[in-house]
């Protein structure tokens, strides 16, 4: 293969080199194209479009692959704790058993959240969108901790900043939770692991302490993982764009999570049971709503099924499927919406028009329905999502500032009007 790709403008010529990656994907670079030839590259929604190179996630769609460095997501979705799999993301390499239970720790001496954004929760009316609180308070926490703001500081510093905001998220998303109930907050246990605190905060009561189903929890851990980062998506693009102008990690991780809150990112299995929920308002017909999925001319879409970047199958549902079906078993549920869930699961299993063009049942269909299983209201499923992806976040927010990448400032193609003379209001 050729070391420079050639392209010919305006009748001369020019080459740019190709850049390999360790998994053998290609790229050209044109960093220079704009300044060599007065051209740029015109790519709606950046899907052709590096914007960087990473070492953390790797994902083939075709293939069904991902990798967080290198290490196949089926087998830390099976072995690993979610902790474990966050500091690999965030640190490059699996942690030692010395450097883990330090990790632990330190992140249990800062789970508290202070006293005065109590004060902030409070203040949200009752119906609030936890993610709208959730983006605002991490945003926050940047001015309860002025010295984030520095984002040259010592690397003892940064990871200071990098523990407190994966300690306090969870108190903070649980906390909301029960703020939308005007329930009193319950505060985090330094007994339990991360993802049994958080849902002894969500669903303890202060007087009535309600311990964590083992099974729940393991079905938790996995969901975290298999969210954990998902290569350069549009929520890890914002928190590096937004780092690259040496915004502090609250302030870009806050930006990550409105980019996440967006129906066609994060929401997807928020929209998932609201889907279930219609289905289940106009009677249950599952056969009725099948047919209009496949009729082209309507517009009824299903959600939770297929994915933009997966094209055969997304390694992360055929995981999770099994969780699913354990928790529902576990718990024993009697939910028609859950009902509707799984005989659209068959459907699309087995139907060849799904199976045909790819529409299989992804990581949203399932991580809904194990949420509304143990009792996460559909609100919270984003919220959800965040926690999982967090790690993800910080470990691109950090990745970018180690390789001292540039300021984001995409180009475009100008389509306005030309040069035009002001005229008085008068005149107009």
């Amino acid at each position: 293969m050729s070391e420079n790709a050639k392209i010919i403008l305006d009748g001369e010529t020019h080459e740019f080199p190709i850049v390999v990656g360790t998994e053998n994907e290609k790229a050209i670079d044109i960093s220079k194209l704009r300044g060599a030839t007065g051209y740029i590259t015109l790519d709606y929604g950046f899907k052709n479009t590096g914007s960087t190179s990473s070492a953390i996630t790797f994902l083939d769609g075709e293939k069904g692959i991902l990798r967080y460095r290198g290490y196949p997501i089926e087998q830390l979705a099976e072995h690993a704790e979610f902790l474990e799999v966050a500091y690999l993301v965030i640190y490059g390499e699996l942690p030692t058993k010395p450097q883990y239970e330090k990790f632990k720790t330190d992140i249990v001496r800062h789970t508290l959240v202070h006293e005065d954004m109590k004060h902030f929760l409070e203040a949200y009316p009752r119906g609030a969108h936890p993610m709208g609180i959730a983006a605002s308070m991490v945003c926050s926490l940047s001015t309860f901790y002025p010295e984030s703001q520095d984002t040259n500081r010592e690397a003892e510093a940064v990871n200071l900043t990098i523990i407190r905001l994966l300690a306090k998220l969870p108190t903070i998303a649980a906390w909301s939770h029960k703020n939308s109930l005007r329930h009193p907050f319950v505060y985090p246990q330094n007994k339990y692991s991360y993802t049994e605190n958080f849902m002894h905060m969500m669903f303890s009561m202060p007087t009535e302490e309600s311990t964590p189903d083992p099974i729940v929890s393991k079905a938790l851990n996995k969901l975290l993982i298999l969210h954990a980062d998902h290569e350069q998506n549009c929520s890890a693009s914002t928190v590096r764009i937004v780092g690259s102008s040496h915004a502090n990690l609250y302030a870009s991780v806050a930006a990550g999570v409105t980019a996440l809150w967006g129906p066609l990112h994060g929401g997807a299995n928020q929209a998932v049971i609201e889907m279930l929920e219609a289905i289940k308002a106009d009677g249950g017909d599952v056969d009725k709503w099948i047919d209009k999925a496949k009729d082209k001319d309507d517009t009824f879409r299903l959600m939770g099924f297929g994915h933009r970047v997966y094209k055969n199958f997304d390694p992360r549902a055929t995981i999770i499927k099994k969780a699913a079906d354990d928790v529902l078993d576990a718990l024993g549920i009697d939910d028609p919406v859950l009902d509707i869930a799984k005989k659209l699961e068959k459907v699309a299993l087995e139907d060849e028009y799904f199976v045909k063009r790819g529409l299989y049942p992804n990581v949203d269909f399932y991580s809904g329905i194990i949420y509304r299983a143990i009792g996460i209201p559909t609100e919270m499923f984003t919220v959800m999502f965040a926690l999982g992806r967090l790690p993800g976040w910080i470990g691109q927010w950090k990745e970018m500032r180690e390789n001292n990448e540039p300021i984001g400032r995409p180009r475009q193609v100008y389509t306005g009007s030309n040069k035009r003379d002001y005229v008085s209001i008068e005149k107009r």
